[in-house]
């Protein structure tokens, strides 16, 4: 083996954390007000859990109520109390259960809890970082996010229960305190936990972005980065940009409430008693929520796409099919993302012609999604597959991206968008491209990484059993809903005996509750088996996938600082798998070029020129050898 020292390029930030593993840490200091980003990302992933989890019983709740609207239950009166009088929730409740349990999904589940849990934990490690570059501010994030978590919960003990103008708490209802029970003190909460909840979000946001430019190991460039650290980058820089035009408009929102302006308000009739409000617009409100509203989804499926991908590639025992090209359409989808929200608006009389541009933008940003979808069946097929519980996962996002993406085209096109929305459509794609999709993409991780969390190894029988149950489960719920959309059936609405059009639903309605209560006791084998494991789990090697990527370098045993000594130098990317020539099927991204020479191709000497010449005197020199043996 040759001993020639072949070395990439790049920066060495490894003065920032020397001496992290020394650090006296208390009780308090290493659980609760940790900095350590392996701690944080271990909080927001077991808040975003017990979130779901809460997210999860809201939606059994009003699915009981859509099977079965005109029957008491009184364990739900026992339950609820006030919120269900006889046995049968009251109206305004059930609007609330669905405002907060979309709340609750698509901000403190599927945007902190995936995002913050795998962000926090793999940025440092996989570019090779001691920690973030701020690790108070990365403390704070989690803080706020928690803070956020409690006063949105709360709103369901004060007197009139929480907001129930939907998740997209469009005006008036929003606005104006008296319009319902929802509009009232729980609106208000609703607020105020959104700005704690952008705080951390934009904290972490920066906190990401400036660890992946400048944090970065010697010898890990841009394009020897994982594309999970590309998925949670830019994902970061999508969160920084959108999150403050919400804040804006949540401004504007607090303003009208409270202090009597009328930016989202104009010509309200309460009770025949005209209000004083002149001028404003609700249709604006729309504007500033959907500009964030519509990165929202990329905010969440980016980060499950790299870590699929990621996972795909080390248990398909493959290099990624197209990195580049993968790179390439995060990019083109972080871009797009911000030119495409007034497809959310084709119903708000918006002229034809800004309808059709939306069109084309919302069309044009399905390119770099299907260059996605392309790249990752490249990437199984002929692939030497584990078909590990995160592999599994990770194919079932896909599944769901291509199913629920395809139904997006008929969204994106203004004129059949215009007969399609609120219905249960709506409901159907985004829960299948947006819920499920980044739901399976958080799980992938969770079986995936949860060695490097916890040092132990998660149940695998209980993994399968828990993807099988949840994958038939999700697309029971779901694929009956874009039928019952096409029939022009709305969503949100609490009760369809009233109308005999749709009293013919009534029997699927009972078909996806069931269903939905299936896939929700799945779940418990997922808690059981995530709590078993973490206290009683095998005990995991130091790199159970067998994978290329620095955080497997790092002990079992966590350390405050993630190396004990120096950090690796990166000489390679991080998918060489099944390299023809190479003695083993993965090669670490800490391996040198020169200790590979029979398995090294022209394309990995890329801006090395130096390591080529070398490499091209190695394999001249082997075939004068075997020249002379012939």
């Amino acid at each position: 083996m040759s001993t020639l020292a072949v070395q990439g390029h790049g920066t060495h930030h490894d003065e920032h954390g020397h001496g992290h593993e020394h650090h006296h840490e208390t009780f308090v200091s290493k659980y609760i007000f940790s900095m350590d980003h392996k701690m944080i990302g271990k909080q927001f992933l077991i808040t975003g859990i017990t979130m779901a989890v809460i997210a999860m019983i809201l939606s059994i709740l009003f699915r009981i109520q859509l099977a079965y609207p005109d029957q008491s239950f009184p364990l739900l009166e026992t339950l609820l109390g006030r919120f269900a009088p006889g046995g049968r929730l009251d109206p305004e409740f059930y609007l609330s259960l669905v405002t907060i349990h979309g709340t609750i999904m698509v901000f403190f589940v599927l945007t902190a809890g995936l995002s913050g849990t795998f962000s926090n934990l793999l940025i440092p490690l996989q570019v090779g970082a001691r920690d973030m570059a701020s690790p108070f501010m990365n403390m704070l994030s989690y803080w706020f996010f928690f803070i956020a978590s409690v006063i949105m919960l709360s709103s369901f003990f004060i007197e009139k229960g929480p907001a129930g103008p939907g998740w997209t708490i469009y005006p008036p209802l929003s606005a104006l305190p008296k319009a319902m029970k929802g509009s009232g003190e729980g609106m208000t909460l609703w607020l105020i936990s959104m700005v704690f909840f952008i705080a951390s979000s934009l904290l972490g946001g920066i906190n990401y972005v400036s660890t992946v430019l400048n944090m970065r190991t010697k010898g890990m460039d841009l394009w020897k980065m994982p594309l999970t650290v590309w998925a949670f980058f830019l994902t970061a820089i999508l969160g920084v940009l959108a999150f403050p035009v919400l804040v804006a408009g949540v401004v504007l929102l607090i303003f009208d409430r409270s202090f009597g302006t009328s930016f989202y308000l104009s010509d309200i009739v309460i009770g025949g008693a005209p209000q004083p409000f002149s001028g404003g617009s609700p249709i604006l409100f729309q504007h500033l929520f959907w500009f964030l509203g519509h990165p929202e989804v990329y905010i969440v499926i980016m980060p499950a796409m790299g870590i699929s991908s990621e996972i795909m590639s080390v248990n398909a025992r493959k290099p990624i099919f197209g990195y580049h090209a993968m790179v390439y359409s995060l990019i083109g989808i972080t871009v797009l993302s911000f030119i495409v929200w007034g497809h959310h608006m084709f119903v708000t009389g918006m002229n034809p012609f800004l309808g059709g541009v939306f069109m084309i933008t919302t069309l044009i940003i399905a390119v770099p999604s299907a260059v996605k979808t392309f790249n990752w069946l490249a990437t199984l097929w002929r692939g030497n597959l584990r078909f590990t519980p995160a592999m599994m996962f990770a194919i079932g996002l896909v599944s769901f991206f291509i199913s629920g993406g395809l139904t997006g085209i008929f969204l994106g096109n203004a004129a059949l968008d215009i007969n399609l929305h609120d219905t249960y459509f709506v409901v159907a794609h985004f829960h299948l491209v947006m819920g499920s999709a980044a739901i399976f993409g958080m799980l992938a991780g969770v079986y995936h990484w949860f060695p490097k969390m916890f040092g132990r190894m998660m149940d695998e029988r209980l993994g399968y059993l828990h993807f099988w149950l949840t994958f038939i489960g999700a697309y029971l719920v779901f694929f009956p809903m874009h039928f019952m959309g096409l029939d022009g059936v709305p969503r949100r609405y609490y009760a369809f005996t009233e109308f005999p059009s749709m009293a013919r639903w009534l029997s699927v309605n009972v078909f996806i509750t069931w269903s939905a209560i299936m896939a929700a006791l799945a779940q418990v084998a997922f808690l059981v088996n995530f709590i078993y494991s973490i206290f009683w789990g095998k005990k995991a090697t130091q790199n159970p996938w067998e994978s290329n990527t620095l955080e497997w370098t790092t002990p079992v045993e966590h350390l405050h600082g993630n190396w004990p000594g120096e950090i690796p130098t990166v000489y390679r990317w991080p998918y060489d798998y099944s390299k023809p020539g190479a003695e083993t099927d993965f090669i670490p991204q800490t391996v040198p070029l020169s200790e590979t020479m029979s398995s090294n191709l022209p394309h990995d000497f890329e801006d090395n020129p130096a390591g080529l010449e070398l490499h091209n005197t190695w394999t001249n020199t082997q075939k004068a050898n075997n020249q002379e043996v012939k």
